[in-house]
């Protein structure tokens, strides 16, 4: 969370330009921040658990939190700071504090996403956040899709990288338009930055945003954009563990695409484990196998695509 990282305010450009008014204050909502956990483990948990002054509820959830560090017998051969309320570490932070900073952050946020949410519903904007670790194929397989496409529905990209603009430069090349956000030292795009980018992009009603975000198993499961849905791609050079490594972003997406299977020849990886792992974390996930390469998956997640953007337009039309 970005309370570790401290990511929550990198160093943001977005293209050319910059600036933009500051996100409105809003009410704090709670994090969305879960885990799978087979086993009933004991915990040993570090950290202050100094209270902010003046604050009551992060004293009290800073005292929850000692109470909890009391109780959790040592472990000799394991250290998890993922079990406070916080369920993160942060050197000089209680899990109070960490809590409180992480409710600002993302409730600032959510409300900056239901903006951007009601501004793509009114133009009819099916909108998809592809999430993904480095490596997994996501400007690839966007590639593949848009040249799928065949111009046949209006699109457009925004490309989330701490630096660089090659992977919205790949975009650019299929003659669909881009737009590059750098995040400077920010591992995740927000709903902020994606506000900002949107009047520059002269996006058409009843078209397809596609948003690669930043790549990153860890925070940008917790940060919505407004977009329709989170598609989360895990690649089968990745191992088929990551769902239960990394349960927040399997739990938010609605969609994996299970990528590079033209490679399962030549690789140990099991599918049916991995397919397992992430139903586990999240039953009502959809699972498409795909690939750039071979073309393995593209027909079914454009068929999926297609009824994402029927259901936008439907969902814009007066009652």
């Amino acid at each position: 969370m970005c309370t570790v990282c401290g990511c929550g305010t990198g160093e943001t450009r977005i293209g050319a330009f910059g600036g933009g008014k500051p996100p409105a204050r809003a009410r704090p909502t709670p994090g969305t921040t879960r885990a799978w956990r087979p086993l009933a483990s004991p915990t040993v948990i570090t950290g202050s658990t100094t209270p902010l002054h003046g604050d009551a509820a992060a004293t009290n959830a800073t005292q929850d939190a000692a109470a909890r560090e009391t109780r959790a017998p040592p472990h000799p051969q394991r250290l998890d700071f993922g079990t406070g309320p916080a369920r993160a570490h942060a050197p000089g932070l209680s899990q109070g504090q960490m809590l409180k900073i992480e409710r600002d952050i993302l409730g600032k946020n959510d409300t900056r996403a239901a903006g951007n949410r009601a501004w793509l519903r009114a133009r009819s904007i099916f909108a998809l956040n592809l999430v993904s670790s480095p490596g997994s194929g996501k400007t690839s397989l966007l590639v593949r899709t848009l040249q799928a496409l065949g111009g046949r529905v209006p699109a457009a990209v925004i490309e989330g990288d701490q630096q660089t603009e090659f992977d919205a430069e790949r975009i650019r090349a299929t003659g669909v338009p881009a737009l590059q956000i750098n995040t400077g030292k920010g591992c995740h795009l927000d709903a902020d930055m994606v506000a900002r980018a949107l009047p520059r992009m002269a996006l058409a009603d009843g078209s397809l945003l596609l948003i690669e975000n930043v790549g990153n198993l860890v925070c940008p499961a917790a940060f919505d954009l407004g977009e329709a849905h989170k598609v989360v791609i895990l690649s089968v050079t990745e191992g088929e563990d990551k769902p239960l490594k990394y349960p927040d972003m399997f739990a938010a997406a609605d969609l994996l695409l299970l990528n590079k299977v033209d490679l399962l020849p030549y690789l140990s990886f099991d599918t049916a484990r991995a397919i397992d792992y992430a139903l586990r974390i999240n039953p009502r996930l959809r699972v498409i196998r795909s690939s750039a390469t071979s073309g393995e998956g593209i027909d079914e997640w454009l068929a999926w695509i297609d009824a994402g953007l029927a259901a936008a337009c439907a969902s814009a039309r007066p009652a």
